[in-house]
């Protein structure tokens, strides 16, 4: 596997075959995962134009690409936050994943963001989309909030015009977010009432 340091900021490539880029939700129930990986194959092996897969390491939909990918035969590159420089620890949640997407690809590249940090990450995902040839979203269709830019990026893409494909398998879903609970009302404590001098009337 091969390492190099890029900034993928110089924008769409001009009409030469890019890499196959993906995005996409991150609340992916286990189920989805294995419909969306068995989806990804297939159009990596029979749809999509020839190059590259690359996307930025962490778990859930980056994973089942990059064993997609491995599987079909696809070169795979695996972006990974840096520091200064410095390669930087991704978040707990994401550290056994980027390990086996490490061991599947051909070669890591090394970009600067805060893998801690949402708007950083939205900004790496910009970069890697700007330079691509393809984006494939893994995506229900519902508008970005505060935790998911999915819809962000799919529009970034087609604003420059970069196709996208969608997917979506039929039966896909997204976990449950907890609801939050409702705060209890407050119920207003009796005061006995008092006379001029605060005794008990």
């Amino acid at each position: 596997m091969s390492t190099t340091a890029r900034d993928n900021g110089a924008g769409h490539n001009g009409g030469t075959v890019g890499e196959i880029v993906l995005v996409g939700h991150a609340d992916l129930t286990p189920r989805t995962l294995e419909l969306v990986e068995r989806e990804l194959r297939r159009r990596l092996e029979e749809r999509c134009a020839r190059g590259a897969a690359m996307v930025r390491c962490g778990a859930g939909a980056p994973l089942a690409f990059g064993r997609a990918a491995r599987a079909s035969g696809r070169r795979l590159i695996v972006v990974i936050p840096t520091d200064n420089g410095v390669p930087a620890m991704p978040p707990r949640r994401d550290r056994m994943a980027a390990g086996e997407l490490l061991n599947l690809a051909d070669q890591a590249r090394l970009l600067a963001y805060d893998p801690n940090h949402r708007g950083s990450c939205v900004g790496a995902d910009e970069r890697m989309v700007a330079s691509s040839g393809l984006l494939l979203a893994v995506w229900d269709g519902s508008p970005s909030n505060g935790r998911d830019a999915t819809a962000h990026l799919v529009t970034y893409a087609r604003a420059r015009g970069i196709p996208v494909e969608i997917v979506w398998p039929a039966g896909a879903e997204r976990e449950a977010v907890p609801a939050v609970p409702a705060v209890p009302a407050t119920r207003e404590r009796a005061v006995p009432a008092t006379g001029r001098h605060g005794a008990r009337r």
